[in-house]
C-alpha cells in the first residue's frame, strides 16, 4: 500500500474573495519527486506555501504522514520558495553557520551539506558573487540542514545555465535515495520529465491532473489539454 508524504484534502485558499485555491485534492508518494506543474498565476506557489506553513487555508486539511499538518512538522520540512534566503557578504559557510546556530545543529553536518550540494571549494569567495546555480544550490543547502523528510522547491531551475539546470537535476534525483521525498514546481514541462516520478497539474486553481509519470507520456499534450479545460481532466 502506497504510503504518502503529504495528503491534501478539499483545500482552498481565498485572497480578497478570490478562490485561488478550489477545492485542491492530491497525495504525494514518500521517497519520490512530485513534480507541481501550472502555468504562471496557476496557483503552484499558493499551494506550497500552505504546505510550508508561510499561507494558512481558507479550509480543507494537509496532512503529513497521515497524521493532521502542525506547526510542529515544520521541523521535518525543508523550503527554497521564490529565491534563496542568502547573506551575499557571507561565504557559503558563513551562510551555513548563521542558520545552523539558530537550529543548534553542529559543524560537522554544515560540511556533510556542503559535500551534498557541492560547495565545499567556495573558501572565502562571497555568495555575492556566485552563479544562480550555485546561489540556488545554497539556497537548498539552507533547506536540507534540518534533515528534513520534505524538501519543497518552487521554481528552482529558474534562470539557470543548462549546465546548472543539469547538476541540480542531478541533485534532486539524488534525494529520494535518502529518504526525502521532493516537491518541485516549474512551468518548464520538459525539466519536470526529466526529473519527477508522480506529477500534479493545477489550472486555475483546482487540480486537473494526478498521476504517475510514465515513460513517453507525451506531457505537453497532456498539459495543453488540462489547461484549455481549465482543470478537471481525468
Amino acid at each position: 500500500m502506497q504510503q504518502n508524504m503529504i495528503t491534501i484534502r478539499n483545500l482552498s485558499k481565498e485572497f480578497k474573495g478570490q478562490n485561488v485555491l478550489k477545492n485542491i485534492t492530491m497525495e504525494i508518494p514518500k521517497n519520490c519527486v512530485y513534480g507541481l506543474l501550472g502555468a504562471n498565476g496557476a496557483g503552484k506557489s499558493t499551494l506550497l506555501k500552505t504546505i510550508t506553513g508561510l499561507l494558512n487555508p481558507t479550509s480543507g486539511e494537509i496532512y503529513f504522514e497521515e497524521h493532521k499538518w502542525t506547526r510542529a512538522d515544520l521541523a521535518d520540512i525543508g523550503a527554497l520558495i521564490e529565491t534563496p534566503p542568502i547573506y551575499e557578504n557571507l561565504t557559503a559557510w558563513e551562510n551555513m553557520k548563521v542558520r545552523a546556530l539558530l537550529l543548534g545543529i553542529p559543524d560537522e553536518k554544515i560540511q556533510e551539506v556542503l559535500k551534498t550540494v557541492d560547495l565545499t571549494d567556495t573558501g572565502k569567495k562571497k555568495a555575492g558573487a556566485f552563479s544562480l546555480g550555485m546561489k540556488q544550490r545554497l539556497g537548498i543547502g539552507l533547506a536540507l540542514l534540518n534533515d528534513p523528510k520534505l524538501l519543497v522547491l518552487d521554481e528552482p531551475v529558474n534562470g539557470l545555465d543548462p549546465l546548472g539546470i543539469q547538476e541540480l537535476r542531478a541533485l534532486i534525483r539524488s534525494f529520494p535515495q535518502k529518504g526525502i521525498t521532493v516537491i518541485i514546481s516549474s512551468h518548464i514541462l520538459s525539466e519536470i520529465q526529466q526529473t519527477a516520478d508522480y506529477i500534479g497539474i493545477i489550472a486555475k486553481g483546482t487540480v486537473g491532473f494526478e498521476g504517475k509519470l510514465q515513460e513517453q507520456q507525451d506531457l505537453e499534450a497532456l498539459f495543453m489539454k488540462v489547461v484549455a479545460k481549465g482543470g478537471n481532466e481525468s
